[in-house]
């Protein structure tokens, strides 16, 4: 049997077109691979920018966090600041306030010496003797003295007032016309200035003010009981043939009796000839907050006793 040759013909050609489309098809496919663009590099590149500006915008978030921390501790150093301020301001008013405090002190205590001057001029007391003339007086008081001695209670409630015990001290000296000499003792005999102890202070503007200066700052034990420091002074520094006058400081008394304190004293201060008293005695009363009556009861009757006077401070 013989083939058809022209079916042949036919079925070689279809098959050849097939293949032909076939192999264009990889052909095309070929080329659009290779004319493609390269999307994973540009994936990449594009990935690698957004993280550079994540990163930038990281470091300009943190750059703008410092910032605010700075500032913000910036607020809280002037907000600390204000505060000082305003502590130092409210010290500085109590400060001022305590300053205002002492300058109406120290007026009540200008006022006081002041009031100590005109009674010292105004007041009056009659010597106890029978003598018709009269010494050089201030006020009553006699100032004709060569020699001064002060007996001045040290304890604590005196310390208070220190300050007025001190111009106090200046303003008796300063009655007197003339003082060869003068001495300071604390109402237990404990003399003021160790290198002068059994002998008189020289009266001279400086040594004035050389002693006061010590006596401001003395600080001696007391108890409040002149009896000792008088009984030092008339028998350490008062002589017969001297005219002497012993001023006692003070603003309580702790003894146990009065009489007998009176009387001891009195017969220790006539021991000069004939039984004349070796020196006046004055007493010069303060008011501090421990103040009782119990200093001016004893000083009235032994001032009145010993030819002297009794002044009590006011405030």
């Amino acid at each position: 049997m013989k083939l058809n040759r022209k079916d042949l013909q036919l079925f070689n050609l279809s098959f050849l077109d097939i293949i032909s489309c076939g192999f264009g098809a990889v052909v095309l496919l070929v080329l659009i691979s290779n004319n493609a663009p390269d999307t994973s590099q540009s994936s990449k590149d594009d990935t690698q920018t957004l993280l550079e500006q994540v990163i930038a915008q990281q470091t300009r978030i943190d750059a703008l966090t410092e910032e605010i921390d700075q500032q913000q501790k910036q607020n809280d150093e002037q907000l600390s600041d204000r505060g000082n301020f305003g502590n130092a301001a409210q010290n500085l008013s109590q400060r001022l306030g305590q300053k205002d405090t002492e300058t109406k002190k120290l007026d009540d205590d200008l006022e006081g010496l002041s009031l100590v001057k005109d009674s010292l001029k105004q007041i009056s007391i009659a010597p106890r003797s029978n003598r018709t003339t009269r010494d050089i007086e201030v006020g009553g008081i006699p100032v004709d003295s060569d020699y001064v001695i002060f007996v001045v209670d040290t304890s604590g409630s005196m310390l208070n007032i220190w300050s007025r015990v001190s111009a106090t001290i200046l303003n008796v000296l300063s009655i007197h016309p003339k003082v060869k000499g003068f001495q300071i003792l604390n109402d237990q005999g404990k003399v003021l200035v160790s290198a002068y102890d059994g002998r008189w202070i020289p009266d001279t503007p400086q040594r004035r003010k050389s002693i006061m200066n010590v006596f401001s700052v003395w600080n001696e034990l007391s108890n409040s009981s002149p009896v000792e420091g008088i009984g030092t002074a008339l028998r350490v520094y008062a002589k017969p043939g001297q005219e002497i006058s012993i001023y006692v400081f003070g603003d309580d008394y702790t003894g146990s009796s009065y009489d007998p304190v009176i009387e001891k004293i009195t017969r220790l201060n006539k021991g000069g000839k004939k039984g004349k008293r070796l020196a006046k005695i004055h007493g010069i009363g303060f008011i501090s907050p421990q103040t009782t009556n119990r200093f001016a009861i004893l000083m009235r009757e032994l001032t009145r006793r010993n030819g002297g006077s009794f002044l009590a401070l006011p405030l």
